[in-house]
């Protein structure tokens, strides 16, 4: 009987770790990874903000595919300024640079990675390259294919012109916000022989490749915060428990092997951080490499799959039950090794800098 009753409070407890989850996350040190005070204070504002408004129904969104509420949220973060965070403060964005940027990236992808990627998707490939090529009259009135994967040039979007207007024929299976977006930045070929109002150009003349291609740097780099919430989503749920499950007498977390499995998510965790927020810090500068963007991505992707996969290994059989939330973390990690731009991808973009040199 007393065993029953052991097992009973040890399962509540580990039920509590379940579902506090990273409202009660583990502390970030932010002192070392060289924040000012108003980042510092981001991101103890976006935590409190996620963690009522985003946090409660995380495990749900995932569960059932559908965000009912994402209306509502998105305009909670607009109201908060995230929408348009290094947008200009003359067109109602927050004038912030791209370090903000990440952290903001980062908190949400460690509540719901799922959430954060549309809201990547949404601020810096939509946002930000309107900023960027955008001219003022379109800012004013506005402030991707199954065929093609990641070689974007090759889609098979025709843009027509009728009168006034352009027709649109072809297809795009993923398309990030799709189905909830009310405005669209759409590329696509025109007919070579199309007339074009300048208005409605974004960018140069013939230059929709320049202006695609330039944001995928800044592209890289957002979405590199993803896998880094990830992993300290990770590290929020399973350090926790190692310390409340107990066997042989003791807490789980007190033996060696998890001790290492500890000290290995941890400081994978950390090394990515400081290169992301060194990139990141760097292309507030204007220095913006491709090199580094495109190591970035593919350094934190591949080390959130191990990090996800540590994770479960550290919650034994509860880690591969979906009644804790290892397995999503792990999907979510899996995504960036894909999305985005391929680890391949990534790899070849790297090795061709390289060869650029010996030419």
């Amino acid at each position: 009987m007393f065993a029953v009753r052991s097992a009973f409070r040890l399962g509540a407890r580990i039920t509590a770790v379940s579902r506090r989850g990273c409202a009660a996350g583990l502390p970030v040190d932010d002192v070392v990874n060289g924040l000012t005070e108003e980042q510092i204070q981001l991101r103890q504002t976006i935590r409190r903000f996620l963690a009522e408004k985003l946090g409660p129904v995380a495990n749900e969104i995932d569960k059932s595919n559908e965000f009912v509420g994402m209306r509502d949220f998105w305009k909670d973060m607009g109201d908060m300024g995230l929408l348009g965070i290094t947008a200009p403060l003359d067109y109602g964005g927050s004038g912030l640079g791209y370090l903000d940027h990440v952290i903001v990236m980062e908190e949400m992808s460690r509540v719901s990675a799922a959430v954060a990627l549309s809201y990547g998707a949404h601020s810096n490939l939509c946002v930000n390259q309107m900023v960027r090529h955008g001219n003022t009259k379109q800012k004013d009135k506005y402030m991707a294919k199954p065929n093609a994967g990641s070689d974007v040039v090759s889609m098979k979007l025709k843009a027509k012109k009728e009168g006034d207007h352009y027709i649109l024929n072809g297809g795009k299976f993923w398309i990030t916000n799709g189905p909830d977006a009310d405005v669209l930045i759409v590329y696509a070929k025109t007919d070579p022989e199309a007339q074009q109002k300048e208005e409605n150009i974004l960018g140069p003349l013939n230059k929709g490749v320049y202006v695609m291609m330039s944001g995928l740097d800044l592209e890289r780099l957002v979405l590199a915060a993803g896998p880094v919430g990830i992993m300290q989503s990770v590290m929020d749920f399973s350090v926790p428990y190692l310390h409340v499950r107990e066997a042989f007498g003791q807490k789980i977390g007190h033996f060696q092997l998890m001790q290492a499995k500890m000290a290995d998510m941890y400081t994978r965790l950390g090394a990515c951080r400081q290169y992301l927020y060194n990139v990141a810090r760097a292309c507030d500068k204007g220095h913006c490499s491709s090199m580094d963007c495109a190591g970035v991505i593919l350094y934190c992707a591949e080390n959130a799959t191990q990090v996800a996969l540590d994770g479960i290994q550290c919650l034994g059989g509860n880690g591969y039950i979906n009644d804790y939330p290892m397995g999503r973390f792990l999907r979510d990690a899996k995504l960036y090794e894909i999305g985005a731009g391929t680890s391949e991808v990534r790899r070849l973009i790297i090795g061709r800098a390289f060869n650029a040199m010996y030419k």
